[in-house]
């Protein structure tokens, strides 16, 4: 691993996920960390999408490793100063570290998917696979104002689950299962399984890391899912192309503010309840960007809604696309209002 230019006095942001060839890239990520370490990077964040070992964070049987803390620990030796994560598998991890971690949450994007692609959203249950995610499905039925229930799993093998009990209603309602993680796809299978004969007309699964190791693709094919659908936490071209049932919410939008919020000294708690919404002028279609994108000169920049704040221009011309982006979140970031925009003829 090389740096290719001077990192000297600058904060860095290195964004590898632990997916894939999992160990390859943990070590390729802490050799790049040490080497902006010792060029003498002011700080060097550390942007890990999807936490690598997060499942193994508790001695939950005779030696069993810790790989969590473990992982933490090489991330810090290694001259991390700061973490950003998103859905850590146990909220815990975040005390392994001796360095501040920002866990970011996909629950803003998994509604605003919600609302936006099932119709029938106001009647719906939020299902947990497991009563371990209980807590995160409740936040989610809450905020939906909508019912919840959880499958109660006895488990005797890793990745093999011998018995579910479904705790709550799903008759005649649309079943949404929600989890953190699927991996083999063996759980959530069965879950759905178990929805279909509880009466569920319907059945969706909204994960945030989508593994989708093994025999994973092949259930998800001949399971009774609507759609199974995964944020890009974890790169998922290739299993789109063997599975129509799966979609992909975009959170990089979330990761990138959280990035310019940390290197600008903001508050990053914002986008733990709201994601996006608000912060980014409500991008709905991207048609403020590609506004802003067209503009050669200069923009004029009035609030929505109060007469008497003053306008300002913003003078556009000889900027890249990336320096355009750059203004226009700083711009949007200034305040949490909605901004309307003219073009200056």
């Amino acid at each position: 691993v090389e740096i290719g230019e001077s990192v000297r006095g600058e904060d860095v942001y290195i964004i590898q996920s632990g997916c894939g060839e999992i160990n390859d890239n943990l070590m390729e990520l802490l050799i790049m960390i040490n080497a902006c370490k010792i060029a003498s990077a002011s700080r060097v964040t550390a942007v890990i999408p999807c936490f690598p070992y997060a499942r193994q964070d508790k001695k939950d049987k005779s030696r069993a490793p810790i790989s969590a803390k473990l992982v933490a620990n090489m991330l810090s030796v290694a001259g991390a100063d700061h973490i950003i994560t998103m859905d850590l598998h146990a909220s815990q991890i975040q005390g392994f570290f001796d360095i501040p971690v920002d866990n970011l949450y996909a629950e803003p994007a998994v509604l605003k998917w919600i609302r936006e692609n099932i119709n029938e959203w106001k009647t719906c249950t939020i299902v947990s696979p497991d009563a371990g995610g209980a807590k995160r499905v409740t936040s989610i039925a809450d905020r939906l104002n909508v019912d919840f229930a959880l499958i109660h799993k006895e488990r005797k093998k890793a990745n093999e689950v011998d018995r579910m009990v479904l705790v709550g209603d799903v008759k005649d309602r649309v079943a949404i299962l929600v989890d953190d993680m699927a991996d083999t796809c063996g759980t959530i299978c069965y879950a759905a399984e178990k929805l279909v004969s509880a009466g569920a007309t319907k059945v969706y699964a909204i994960l945030t890391h989508g593994i989708f190791s093994g025999p994973a693709i092949s259930r998800i094919n001949n399971a009774n899912f609507e759609a199974v659908v995964v944020t890009n936490t974890i790169p998922q071209e290739d299993k789109i192309r063997q599975c129509d049932k799966i979609q992909v919410i975009d959170i990089s939008m979330i990761l990138a503010e959280a990035i310019r919020r940390t290197h600008n000294g903001e508050s990053v708690s914002y986008l733990f309840s709201h994601g996006m919404e608000g912060v980014r002028v409500h991008l709905h279609e991207r048609e403020l960007w590609r506004k802003f994108h067209d503009v050669t000169t200069e923009m004029i920049i009035t609030k929505a809604g109060r007469r008497m704040f003053p306008s300002y221009r913003v003078k556009v011309s000889g900027l890249n696309p990336r320096a355009k982006y750059i203004l226009l979140m700083d711009v949007v970031a200034a305040d949490q209002h909605r901004y309307k925009y003219v073009e200056n003829k």
